[in-house]
Parts: C-alpha cells; sequence; structure tokens
C-alpha cells in the first residue's frame, strides 16, 4: 500500500520557516561570531586574530545604503575625537553594502576624515558578516542595523549596542567606558 504525503504550504508557513532560521544578534556573554574582511587596500581582517592581541571594539555603520549615511559620519567623527580612549584596544570599523562598487562608496565616506592609524575599516560585500550576526536590515534603502560590540581577549562580548532605527547609536564615551569595566 502506497500513501500519498500531501504538503499544504501558506505564505504564514514560509514566514514561521524563514523566521526559525533567522540569526540573532550576540549578546554580552556570547562568543563573537569570528569572519575575514578586506581593508580597502585589501589586507585581510581577522576577528580572532585581532582578539587575541587586544580588546577589540567592533563598530558596524550602515555602510552604502545609497547615500553616505550622515549619522554614520557623526559617529564615526565622535569615535576619532575620542582615539586617546581606544589606545589599549582595536577599533573595527564595518562598511557593508552590496559589493559592486561598494570600495568606492568606501573611499569617498573616509575622504576628509583625519582616520587613526589604530583604527581598521574593513567593507563588507553582500553583507556576509552582518547577516553572520544577525544585523541585516532588509528593507528599502537599508543595509544593517547600527551596532557596537566590545570583545574580548577570550572572544566574548562584554557590551552590545544595536540601533534598529538611525539613531541611538552608542557613543565613544560609553563605549570607552565599557573597556575599562572589567
Amino acid at each position: 500500500m502506497k500513501t500519498k504525503l500531501l504538503i499544504t504550504v501558506t505564505a504564514a508557513g514560509l514566514l514561521l520557516a524563514a523566521n526559525a532560521f533567522a540569526v540573532e544578534p550576540p549578546k554580552i556573554g556570547d562568543a563573537a561570531p569570528d569572519f575575514t574582511l578586506a581593508t580597502l587596500d585589501g589586507t585581510n581582517v581577522t576577528l580572532s586574530a585581532e582578539f587575541a592581541a587586544r580588546p577589540v571594539v567592533l563598530l558596524v555603520l550602515r555602510g552604502w545604503p545609497g547615500y553616505q549615511c550622515p549619522l554614520c559620519t557623526l559617529q564615526v567623527h565622535d569615535f576619532v575625537t575620542h582615539t586617546a580612549d581606544f589606545a589599549k584596544a582595536r577599533v573595527i570599523m564595518v562598511y557593508p553594502g552590496p559589493a559592486d562598487e561598494l570600495k568606492a562608496h568606501a573611499q569617498d565616506f573616509l575622504k576628509n576624515k583625519d582616520w587613526p592609524k589604530e583604527f581598521i575599516f574593513v567593507t563588507d560585500p553582500d553583507y556576509a558578516m552582518i547577516k553572520s550576526y544577525g544585523l541585516r536590515w532588509d528593507a528599502p534603502g537599508e543595509t544593517a542595523y547600527p551596532a557596537t560590540f566590545v570583545i574580548d581577549a577570550k572572544g566574548k562580548i562584554q557590551f552590545a549596542k544595536i540601533s534598529k532605527s538611525h539613531g541611538g547609536r552608542s557613543k565613544a564615551e560609553d563605549v570607552s567606558a565599557a573597556l575599562k569595566t572589567p
């Protein structure tokens, strides 16, 4: 005797299935997902190699959502003016966006900024890192939720702030204080 299996798929069922596989952003105490991204000069940067040497401040920008984000510019300026506060840490800024012309847009973003040599600026073409962190803001004109993480030498998240809007971003002063907290 043969049995036929009938599967009915509804839109709600597909949405439920998709959400079941959604990645949640890391929280304080979680292990930071590792990644390797390239700088504008093509040097690969691997997160685990960076936090093995010193704490890491991981700052996720909105990147290239079709224009240069003015709030990203303000946030980067805030961190740059507090460079001395991050002398014992590595600051990695992630600039996500579609791979097509992302490097050119990233170079334009950095233009006329006094970029500290201690800060690393990497691009995330096609959102590989952003997706692994559950930060993909998949809406028209968006790329990623702005986020900041402090990662200790063991790869654990010690500070996490994710903005589900354009504002509400971490300030350099707050992140600096988190670095000083044991």
